[in-house]
């Protein structure tokens, strides 16, 4: 039976300090646990495969939380644990995320030797102030030592986050972001919008008045603008937050918005296998004993948080492609699901259609200009 092929997500929920806008399951005072963290999330990757047997992995993502805060041998052996257990493509696409203040060189040489072969890299603002201002733990300039360090040391596919809307942030502070960013000529950017977050500390502050959020018309010029200056920098904008020079695009990310499976290994990882989305539990104590006690090791720490039918795999495979910019490939779609995806949300697409949302043609059907715009602000809500 041939091998399917699908990626794995590890969760390293660890960071040197909390951004007041973050909201993912990640700790700035949990280093005590990061040993067990780790011999745990081998522990899970075994049974994973051994869950897995026919699956062949063509990307790895590692992602926060921090990764690059942890030392650098926790995640070469965590590489190393899914290179023993799975299958992984002599081309498969291996990330991991890092975050100026927290590299040194000998991480980055570690990764390379590991075989990790693309870095993202958190910057979010070339603006000192408005970095402060968001918890940031860097400045411009130790981001600039961390994007060197990286080239220096074997990267050739590196990606760089932005962020846009950021309470105090102008339009000439954005440009000059990327400006300085393009300089630099990574393969990939990411410019995404920030999201105000219940239970966050920004939410607290905004709600108490002592920040306030752009109005949206100016984030709108903003994210036209990274647009256009990102497309005539020679980037393809790919999807809704998301731009690459030919052939740098995510395949990662890709694999996701074409609604392809993943496992998810870690605390509160989430998983899409044979129609099932489910996550572990966001409980550090619970995950850590699942794995590393044998008494435990019966108790379930897994969350279904959906069982698809064919109806709700079609509607979320036409949600998740409409991210892409070139939209959904109708022959895609009746490869996939054999229907023709124009007569199934008829009714959904004549209505938006007609608000000027998407439109269709005989190959694609893709967002309009009105229909991005709106995308970007309130994704969810959107279809």
């Amino acid at each position: 039976m041939k091998q399917k092929e699908i990626g794995i997500y590890i969760h390293i929920p660890f960071c040197a300090k909390k951004c007041i806008y973050c909201d993912f399951i990640s700790f700035a005072d949990k280093e005590y646990v990061i040993e067990k963290y780790i011999e745990a999330l081998k522990t899970e990757i075994k049974m994973k495969s051994e869950e897995n047997k026919l699956q062949k992995i063509n990307t790895i993502y590692i992602g926060g939380g921090t990764p690059s805060f942890v030392n650098s041998k926790y995640i070469v052996s965590i590489i190393n644990a899914i290179k023993d257990e799975f299958s992984v493509n002599n081309n498969a696409e291996i990330t991991i995320e890092v975050n100026p203040g927290t590299i040194t060189k000998n991480k980055l040489e570690d990764y390379i030797k590991s075989g990790i072969n693309r870095i993202s890299i958190g910057l979010q603002s070339a603006n000192n102030k408005l970095l402060k201002q968001i918890g940031r733990i860097h400045t411009y300039e130790q981001f600039l030592e961390t994007y060197n360090l990286a080239r220096s040391s074997g990267f050739k596919n590196i990606n760089i986050d932005l962020m846009l809307a950021i309470p105090n942030q102008t339009i000439i502070d954005l440009e000059d972001s990327l400006n300085k960013v393009i300089t630099l000529k990574p393969e990939h950017i990411s410019v995404y919008s920030l999201i105000l977050e219940p239970k966050t500390k920004l939410y607290n502050l905004v709600e108490n008045g002592k920040l306030e959020l752009l109005d949206e018309n100016i984030e709108r010029e903003m994210y036209w603008n990274v647009k256009e200056m990102l497309e005539k920098n020679g980037y393809k904008h790919y999807e809704i937050s998301n731009f690459a020079k030919q052939g740098y695009e995510s395949k990662h990310n890709l694999n996701c918005w074409s609604q392809e499976e993943y496992i998810g290994i870690g605390l509160a990882a989430h998983s899409y296998l044979n129609n099932k989305r489910f996550s572990n539990t966001e409980n550090m104590e619970q995950y850590i004993n699942k794995f590393l006690s044998k008494d435990n090791i019966e108790n379930n720490i897994i969350t279904i948080h959906e069982e698809q039918i064919l109806e709700e795999k079609q509607k979320e495979y036409m949600l998740l492609g409409l991210r892409k910019i070139e939209g959904i490939k109708i022959s895609d779609f009746k490869n996939k699901f054999i229907q023709n995806p124009i007569y199934i949300f008829r009714k959904e697409l004549n209505k938006l259609v007609k608000e000027e949302l998407i439109q269709i043609d005989e190959n694609n059907i893709k967002l309009t200009k009105k229909g991005l715009d709106l995308a970007n602000l309130v994704f969810e809500e959107f279809i």
